[in-house]
């Protein structure tokens, strides 16, 4: 499928877009839903809403399972003789004194996994042979102090410390996500668990009152709620991951339909801060691999929601929503590759079984076929399993007959335009693909780059973003941007004057327009840069000649320079400056040039060690940082570059 989007928008005209930057204050929830009395009179019981079967219904989970009963059981197996381990005091404490906090997060997310895969394997086998170690599993989970991460619990107790509190519970991420599995284990198992020893079951349902029931009714300081967002609020995918767990939780544990009805109703209006905070034209701004967290963790929230009210109570009819979901699409650049933006990495895709239920909820066959099209590229391997999330596993158990006989297609779109993000790509039949950004540096995961890009030619890298590296405490303080990933003199982006772009709301790009007719996209990014570098302005411009011709420009002014500007760009593949005035990156079958003039600038090249094995696993060991260092302090003028293959 070929075509070209523009997003609210006139194709052939000069799309100026308006910076919207705070809240829209939709609450798209809380007019469907009214309040809590409305709530519980849509309110479905358990026993009609839940869309699994029954425990004892062998022959429902046989069909659900069947394809993939030998992978299930497989891991099931493996689980048996896992080893419960404990997270010990140090473990945690290792955020504090060193920053690192895989040391706490490998023992915990591999307990973790081994319940859930016991836990699905016992629902695909029936026998109650994996009860036992089921059971171990529930024990050892209730008996730690906390379920939160260590880069997590300070931020949520009193005791500012990453070691956990036993005076007070935090919901985070994980925390969520193990009350989501035990309540659903509870919910299929409660009787098997009966038959081990009824104390088990019990302790599970005492457990989610305590940690994350009456926490969540009772607090309102857990920063990722958003009850009083205001304009300047920032709501990113914790949001609808928390309150997707918290949802669920109540959803199957409460039996008191008044305190039910207002759990369900206080989840609602928090997730319309997160609903606010997003654009109107859907664009996830923490790029694709955080859309299954964010947009992706909307639509599991949204679809629970819709079960336990059948039906009656959705947003799937909204164009928000919709356009939330084809962002992961869009994003798409082929090969495996994605625009990748902030912390994204450049691999990925998305969770295509949460691609395929979206696209079918919201009737975009774009999201369905771009589903079926990972699902044929991953050859047969069966991605279903959701690690420790019970309720996508199973969804995507249910819906994997329907995704596998889906005709499989890549949509491409000649161009695409987030006027409101203001993310602009531009793709052309066997050549380029370009993807730039305005938008400002206080967005979620943000890094310090408006007005940087992204090339690729035939699906093959040209110049980059990094991405980012493996998260420490640095990577969410304030020394934050003394990380390089996070900085614009390693983007595709100018050193102005001896400076570099500055995070917070304030630094955004102005004037951003996109010009479908003419292929061009350009932007202001002087405010995005220190008001000591003296820029009064600096207009970059990018023109999409052809499929193999990308043309840069620059024009500028600033007042009493002092240092010659430097053009950065970042590389996978070592350029070859032999010929002057021409850098060249040799590609599988094809070499791109970028031409600059020599009489204005003088090129170099600074390899990049890459050690992180997050960014290892995406780049390899080394990357390139080219830079043009022009010869002459100028106040005003012009700079012009070319890129184009041979």
């Amino acid at each position: 499928m070929k075509q070209t989007l523009i997003l609210f928008s006139l194709l052939g005209l000069l799309l100026i877009s308006v910076p919207s930057y705070g809240y829209e204050k939709r609450d798209l929830l809380q007019q469907t839903g009214q309040s809590p009395q409305k709530i519980k009179e849509v309110l479905v019981p358990k026993s009609e809403w839940i869309p699994f079967p029954e425990y004892h219904d062998r022959g429902a989970w046989q069909r659900i399972t069947g394809p993939f009963i030998h992978q299930i059981l497989e891991k099931g197996e493996t689980a048996l003789s896992h080893q419960w381990q404990v997270v010990k005091a140090t473990d945690y404490l290792a955020f504090d004194r060193s920053g690192d906090r895989e040391i706490m997060q490998r023992p915990f997310n591999a307990n973790i996994k081994a319940l859930a895969n016991l836990v699905v394997a016992e629902l695909a086998e029936g026998k109650g042979r994996f009860m036992d170690q089921i059971a171990n599993g529930l024990w050892h989970t209730c008996e730690m102090t906390s379920w939160a991460l260590s880069a997590h619990i300070a931020v949520g107790q009193k005791e500012k410390t990453s070691l956990p509190s036993y005076k007070e519970h935090v919901i985070d991420l994980t925390s969520g996500d193990v009350a989501s599995l035990l309540a659903w284990t509870h919910y299929f198992l409660k009787d098997e668990l009966n038959k081990v020893h009824p104390m088990i079951a019990q302790r599970v349902a005492d457990n989610l009152q305590e940690r994350i029931m009456e926490p969540y009714l009772e607090r309102s300081n857990y920063w990722w709620q958003a009850f009083d967002a205001t304009p300047q609020t920032m709501v990113n995918n914790w949001n609808p991951w928390c309150n997707f767990n918290v949802l669920t939780t109540f959803l199957l544990m409460e039996e008191d339909q008044e305190l039910l009805s207002k759990a369900v109703f206080r989840t609602m209006k928090s997730v319309d801060s997160f609903l606010n905070y997003v654009k109107e034209d859907g664009a996830c701004e923490e790029g694709p691999s955080y859309w299954g967290h964010a947009s992706g963790k909307l639509y599991d929230y949204l679809q629970i929601l819709s079960y336990a009210t059948g039906q009656r109570l959705q947003l799937f009819q909204f164009p928000l929503v919709k356009n939330m979901g084809e962002y992961i699409s869009k994003s798409y650049i082929g090969d495996g590759w994605v625009v990748n933006f902030a912390d994204a990495s450049a691999r990925g895709g998305g969770p295509e079984g949460v691609i395929f239920r979206y696209g079918k909820a919201t009737d975009s066959k774009d999201m369905m076929s771009f589903a079926a099209y990972l699902n044929a590229r991953e050859k047969g391997k069966k991605h279903v399993f959701s690690g420790r999330d019970i309720f996508r596993t199973l969804e995507n158990l249910k819906c994997y007959p329907e995704l596998k006989s889906t005709r499989a297609d890549l949509p491409v779109y000649k161009n695409v335009w987030y006027p409101q993000t203001e993310f602009c790509y531009m793709r052309r039949d066997n050549g380029f693909f370009l993807a730039t950004k305005g938008g400002h540096n206080n967005e979620s995961h943000n890094h310090n780059d408006i007005g940087s890009f992204i090339l690729f030619y035939n699906q093959q890298p040209v110049f980059v973003d990094a991405g980012v590296g493996t998260y420490t405490r640095k990577t969410f303080s304030s020394k934050r941007y003394s990380i390089w990933t996070m900085q614009s003199n390693y983007h595709n982006l100018p050193l102005i004057n001896g400076f570099s772009q500055n995070p917070g709301r304030k630094f955004q790009a102005k004037n951003v327009g996109f010009n479908a007719e003419k292929s061009t996209f350009s932007l202001d990014i002087s405010k995005a840069y220190p008001s000591q570098a003296g820029i009064k302005k600096w207009k970059r411009t990018y023109k999409m000649q052809n499929s193999n011709k990308l043309l840069i420009s620059e024009s500028f002014e600033i007042k009493n320079p002092q240092k010659p500007n430097i053009i950065h760009f970042l590389s996978l593949r070592k350029p070859d400056l032999s010929e002057n005035g021409y850098l060249k990156i040799h590609l599988d079958e094809k070499t791109v040039t970028l031409k600059f003039d020599p009489n204005r600038f003088k090129s170099a090249i600074e390899p990049l060690k890459v050690e992180d094995p997050r960014l290892v696993k995406v780049w390899g060991k080394q990357l390139f940082r080219i830079s043009l260092n022009a010869k002459d302090l100028k106040s005003k003028g012009n700079y012009k570059y070319s890129i184009s293959t041979e």
